[in-house]
């Protein structure tokens, strides 16, 4: 019909091999072929088969060998010098007791003790002179600024012409009425008009008083127009400007220290403000000042803020040229001597159960004994609870002992220095 016939596939060639079933105690075997070499292949036996189940068994082991190499096996537990046949060989230190000093220190910041601001209490008006400088000192009563007064001066003269008036008019007035007084017996005047003349004159000598209010009252407006110290002191700043326009009320002019006087104030922590009394002795130090200045405990804070935990102490000190308001200082009270161990710095160890140190025992066993640090000196550390001072104490590498293991005590050099 117009279409290709399918080609037919010839069968696959066989090569004439036997198609053998293997069972299970029967090993399979190619048989050779007989075109092949003529070599004899050697029959399977029980003597093959333990050769096999070795070479797996072997191979076996040495997986389960480098497994257990890999995943960590050869690691070995830690061990102390002592575990390994070894003993540490430490130096120690019987710190015995020394004299020492507590002392509380804080900081703070130098002020006046009595810090006066000084404004323009008068009307207002602009500033047209000024007569000192910070740091000056001054008087009680000494001007410091000048104010324009002369509108007020101006007034004072015309009271001061009214109250002239007034009384010249009062004493006119007194004159007539005594002289209505004199007549009054001869009935010259009548009764009334000796009256009018003694309410005049009465009238008049109010007046006088009037006029004379007026008076004072513009006088010491005018006063108000100078800007005076009120007390002896010393000139802490000034921000008064000639020109500038002084409202009453307004910001201070000047700043006068009353008498000199300065004092520290500090912050001091809640523990160490029940150690201090007033009256102690105190030292302060002023950065940049090599020497102490010295003064006395003259407050201390009746409230502590529960925010910081701290509370305030006021040092009295004696006046002093480098004693600057605003600088900053550090204070020192000793609030106590006493006998107490000092160890080196190296011999204190520190960790989450607080401070301690490492105790040598009669039988050479390492004892961990908790301590108390109260401060330090110049020449270490003093501890306030824990140690009498005739223990043996580990001087260095006490980290890396363990609580309880034994260890050879060094004995001690003859030129060892401190």
């Amino acid at each position: 019909m117009g279409t290709n016939p399918e080609p037919l596939l010839e069968p696959a060639p066989r090569h004439g091999e036997p198609v053998t079933w293997i069972g299970r105690d029967r090993v399979l075997e190619r048989a050779p072929d007989s075109e092949s070499s003529g070599a004899v292949a050697e029959p399977a036996g029980p003597q093959r088969n333990w050769k096999i189940l070795g070479g797996a068994a072997l191979a076996a082991l040495l997986i389960l060998f480098l497994a257990y190499k890999l995943l960590g096996g050869s690691k070995t537990a830690p061990t102390t010098l002592a575990d390994r046949g070894g003993i540490p060989l430490v130096s120690v230190i019987v710190p015995g007791q020394q004299a020492v000093t507590s002392n509380v220190t804080f900081t703070g910041a130098i002020f006046a003790r009595y810090d006066m601001p000084i404004a323009n209490e008068g009307d207002t008006g602009r500033i047209t002179a000024i007569y000192v400088e910070a740091g000056d000192h001054v008087r009680r009563g000494q001007i410091l600024a000048k104010i324009d007064d002369s509108v007020m001066v101006q007034q004072v003269n015309r009271l001061e012409a009214a109250l002239e008036q007034a009384k010249a008019q009062a004493a006119l007035s007194a004159a007539e009425y005594q002289r209505a007084q004199g007549v009054e017996a001869a009935g010259a005047l009548s009764k009334e008009d000796i009256e009018k003349r003694r309410a005049t004159a009465l009238t008049d000598a109010a007046n006088v008083k009037v006029v004379a209010a007026q008076l004072a009252e513009a006088q010491a407006r005018l006063g108000r127009t100078r800007i005076s110290a009120p007390v002896d002191g010393t000139v802490l700043a000034r921000k008064a400007e000639v020109g500038q326009i002084a409202n009453p009320g307004g910001d201070a002019l000047f700043r006068v220290a009353s008498g000199g006087e300065v004092e520290m104030r500090g912050q001091i922590a809640e523990q160490d403000l029940a150690q201090l009394k007033t009256g102690q002795e105190a030292s302060v130090y002023i950065t940049g000042l090599p020497q102490a200045f010295t003064g006395r405990v003259r407050l201390l804070g009746a409230i502590i803020d529960p925010a910081t935990r701290l509370g305030e102490i006021r040092i009295q000190l004696k006046p002093d040229p480098a004693l600057r308001p605003g600088a900053f200082a550090r204070g020192v009270v000793t609030v106590a001597k006493a006998q107490r161990p000092v160890l080196p710095q190296t011999a204190v160890l520190a960790d989450n159960g607080g401070s301690y140190v490492l105790v040598v025992t009669p039988e050479n066993k390492v004892v961990r004994r908790p301590v108390r640090v109260s401060g330090t000196t110049d020449t270490g550390v003093i501890i306030a609870e824990g140690l009498t001072g005739k223990e043996r104490v580990v001087a260095t590498a006490a980290g890396f002992l363990r609580d309880g293991e034994s260890v050879t005590v060094a004995a001690p050099s003859a030129d060892r220095r401190s």
